[in-house]
């Protein structure tokens, strides 16, 4: 099984309608066809097209989003993309374990590949929207790599994954990034009420937990069921903050 039905394409903050019109290319030599941008510094597409040769229809079919959250919605996997060595509490995957990851778990749903933009890439807090993060090796003389030959490398591994997995029952479908976006949002409200987060400093532990959450695997419906128990305990809080 190839991830490639179910993959998701994000270009995050990209600059260059050329890389992504080259990227586009890219997706159409080896079978994939969604595309979405996230909060792209660009703001005309134009010139795109002269890169992205019979791949058109994947610009034309592509969607804008306004941020990272949003473009990994609807999905239950993510992987980001980084040239950096030394990550914060988290430990790249090389390619190839990456693109098995994909595939694994686009039983589940959909799952997004994320490339951050071509002069910072992704921090570790946009790094932090996805479960894991994938580093190609490359050599010390020239470490970063184009947008474009990323994608390239990254397209053909996707492409030529032929995992064979054992005849059995599908998965419930796993819970959507959109839906532990939101279950994160109002953690972060709870537990801020509730004087567990440091208010000055929120993220560290709330990017721990928002991990956990996504290496637990959840199905859609536990998801949705710790989003209301939250709420619910928000509530609760409130009401006892007001008295």
């Amino acid at each position: 099984m190839r991830p490639g039905e179910y993959l998701t394409v994000v270009l995050h903050q990209t600059r260059s309608p050329e890389n992504m019109g080259a990227v586009a290319r890219v997706m159409a030599n080896f079978g994939f066809s969604r595309l979405i941008l996230s909060d792209p510094v660009i703001t005309s597409f134009r010139g795109a097209e002269r890169l992205a040769v019979k791949s058109e229809h994947l610009l034309e079919a592509m969607t804008v989003v306004r941020d990272l959250p949003e473009a990994l919605t609807d999905c239950v996997y993510a992987v980001g993309t980084t040239s950096r060595t030394q990550l914060e509490g988290r430990s790249a995957l090389t390619p190839e374990e990456a693109v098995r990851r994909l595939a694994e778990e686009s039983r589940r749903g959909r799952v997004a590949l994320v490339f951050g933009g071509e002069q910072r890439g992704m921090s570790d807090e946009e790094l932090a929207r996805c479960e894991d993060v994938l580093a190609i090796p490359t050599c010390d003389v020239q470490p970063s790599m184009n947008l474009a030959q990323s994608a390239a490398v990254l397209m053909y591994l996707c492409h030529r994954q032929g995992l064979e997995l054992p005849a059995e029952p599908a998965p419930e479908p796993g819970a959507r990034l959109g839906t532990l976006n939101a279950l994160g949002q109002r953690m972060r409200e709870v537990l801020l009420q509730a004087d567990f987060l440091n208010p000055e400093a929120p993220h560290h532990v709330l990017n721990e937990l928002n991990l956990s959450l996504m290496r637990a695997k959840l199905t859609q419906r536990e998801a949705e069921l710790w989003l209301n128990a939250f709420k619910h305990l928000g509530r609760a809080v409130a009401r006892d903050a007001a008295r």
